[in-house]
């Protein structure tokens, strides 16, 4: 049994019709695209910070690193937030705030100035954070239980389409109307053109806060049906000898989503400065952001495929198979060369694909009436994305290449999770006839 909390989940969306929690989930759906194409962006604009402000490796992926950081700092007063205001609510507020960023960015762009970037990019993913920490327990409860996994695998994967797509328009309207995206790699650029180019992020962040803004104002008036009590924390009565570390796959799985995000966010932003390189692809950046798009289409591939293969095979199994895939093409990409080292990092988004909706099921599973507490642990852990800067030091010290094997390494903390972590602990199912 899953224990209280998922009975109530299980009651409250067999009593609601299909049709109207399919309707919440086709919005929730336009959520987890603008997130994801948001957070992607940071991947063709690390490149191009990287030019305007003549940055190191390592400053740049200080750039993902404070994004990643505002998860750890944002979750917490998100999930109060959210008790005070109610989900609906919280979702505009993200929006509008995710909206301030942008037009941060765009301030940040005029002056310009590296220290004003980072402050608004962390605002942007504050905004993100909320959106985050009240859709995914949502998702986990507007439809039958039973097809939880499959579900956010699905949601996740109009995330993947807004990922494709950023590149995109990333590499269009910013590295390609920019003279650092456009020139050959190693070109040094005058003051003059620095300037230029740093103001060329006005009209792309410009489009996605007025976006924002408008769909804010369509989920404040949608007619979102309320969870009740199906997401509400439980008096402290009720959960009284109950741990979560009684729960290994809980414990073990907010390292894991933790570590993977580190694979993740280090492919992604320095897919760019690795397929330009002249040994590799030898393009100019602005063509290497539109093979980063098939990246994050692989990603989108994956997720609808695995959603599709847990209807039949275990979650762990799939898990466990893709985890090996992506540990020996991210080899291949470590000691092979040219469009063979291009192309096995552009396949690694296909392997990545499940592995965040993945773990965040098989972590919160059998949790009971300490679901919304191990949820908010997980969504803390997406803050692994802030140690990007550990492979940006690696790659300044032994060469950007060789910085993939720390990806490698993570591959192997998501196997081993697979194969063991994820299984509930004994204890755990020895208390569980008594939850239910």
């Amino acid at each position: 049994m899953a224990g209280p909390t998922a009975s109530v989940a299980g009651a409250a969306a067999s009593a609601r019709p299909a049709a109207t929690y399919r309707s919440a989930l086709t919005l929730l759906a336009s959520l987890f695209f603008m997130w994801g194409f948001i957070t992607v962006i940071n991947g063709t604009l690390l490149p191009h910070l990287r030019s305007v402000f003549d940055l190191s490796y390592f400053e740049a992926t200080l750039i993902e690193s404070v994004w990643f950081i505002a998860y750890f700092f944002a979750s917490l007063p998100s999930a109060k937030l959210i008790e005070r205001i109610g989900y609906q609510r919280s979702l505009v507020c993200g929006l509008l705030i995710m909206a301030a960023g942008s037009g941060g960015m765009m301030l940040a762009a005029w002056l310009p100035s590296y220290g004003v970037t980072l402050f608004m990019l962390f605002v942007i993913a504050s905004g993100i954070t909320l959106l985050q920490v009240a859709a995914n327990p949502y998702v986990a409860v507007v439809g039958p239980e039973e097809t939880a996994s499959s579900r956010l695998n699905l949601v996740q994967a109009m995330n993947s389409a807004g990922t494709m797509l950023a590149p995109l328009f990333g590499a269009y309207l910013i590295l390609g109307r920019s003279r650092g995206g456009t020139a050959a790699q190693g070109t040094i650029l005058t003051e003059a053109e620095r300037i230029a180019d740093a103001q060329s992020v006005i009209l792309p962040y410009g489009i996605v806060a007025a976006v924002l803004i408008v769909l804010a104002i369509i989920i404040a008036r949608f007619p979102l049906p309320a969870m009740g009590q199906a997401t509400s924390r439980l008096a402290k009565e009720e959960r009284r000898g109950h741990s979560l570390w009684r729960h290994r796959n809980l414990v073990l799985g907010v390292p894991a989503i933790f570590i993977y995000l580190i694979a993740e966010i280090g492919v992604g932003n320095l897919f760019v400065n690795f397929v330009s390189r002249p040994d590799i692809g030898n393009m100019t950046n602005e063509r290497a952001g539109h093979y980063l798009t098939l990246l994050w289409g692989g990603m989108m591939v994956g997720r609808f495929l695995g959603a599709a293969l847990m209807q039949r095979i275990r979650a762990e199994t799939v898990l466990a198979v893709f985890s090996i895939g992506a540990f020996l093409v991210m080899l291949v990409t470590v000691f092979a060369d040219g469009p063979t080292a291009m192309w096995s990092l552009i396949l690694v988004g296909f392997f990545h694909s499940i592995m965040f909706p993945t773990i965040f099921t098989l972590a919160i599973r059998g949790l009971g009436p300490l679901t919304e507490e191990g949820s908010g642990l997980l969504i803390m852990a997406i803050a692994g994305g802030a140690l990007v800067f550990v492979q940006g030091m690696i790659a300044d010290a032994y060469g950007l290449q060789l910085s993939f094997l720390l990806t490698a390494a993570c591959e192997l903390y998501v196997l081993f999770y697979a194969l063991w972590g994820a299984r509930p602990s004994p204890s755990a199912l020895a208390d569980e006839p008594a939850r239910g």
